[in-house]
């Protein structure tokens, strides 16, 4: 498949059964919240679930910061695929490596990934709400990558 270079954040790079459960959840729940808001009370829905009402409410806000300033501060529009397909796109892998890095890494490995998704004025804040949006993916205690991916690629609004 050949890639113009405004879809280049939507190649595909991997797979979601390859990554660790916080990677694989990072780019599941990005795609949900991406998919409008009945995915996005499912995202509260397992928050509040596992995390309680409370816990649940402040990830769910530090979440959304997080997605919204990536919005509004990307240095191009983020791709992603449909929320049950199997393949991992560049931009989800970005985002993934970025939320994982920011949780068991250095965080100035977290700000240099962060600046490759948005200025770098805005980095040092979405660093700070992926350490606290991994932190709470760490608490969940996720199960393993290849229970996220039933399903391959549904017809959607997104590449494949």
């Amino acid at each position: 498949m050949k890639f113009s270079y405004k879809q280049r954040g939507g190649a595909p790079v991997g797979h979601i059964a390859e990554l660790d459960a916080i990677e694989a959840a990072s780019i599941i729940y990005l795609r949900l919240w991406a998919d409008g808001p009945d995915a996005q009370r499912q995202v509260w829905n397992e928050f509040a679930t596992t995390l309680g009402p409370d816990r649940g409410r402040r990830t769910l806000e530090t979440f959304e910061e997080l997605c919204v300033l990536c919005a509004q501060h990307a240095r191009r529009p983020m791709m992603r695929h449909a929320v049950r397909c199997k393949c991992v796109g560049a931009d989800e892998s970005c985002f993934a490596n970025f939320i994982a890095t920011a949780v068991e890494g250095p965080r100035e490995d977290a700000m240099l990934i962060a600046t490759l998704m948005v200025r770098p004025d805005v980095a040092p804040l979405i660093t700070s709400l992926a350490v606290e949006f991994g932190l709470a993916l760490k608490q969940m205690r996720l199960p393993a990558p290849g229970t996220f991916a039933a399903e391959t690629h549904l017809a959607k609004a997104t590449l494949h």
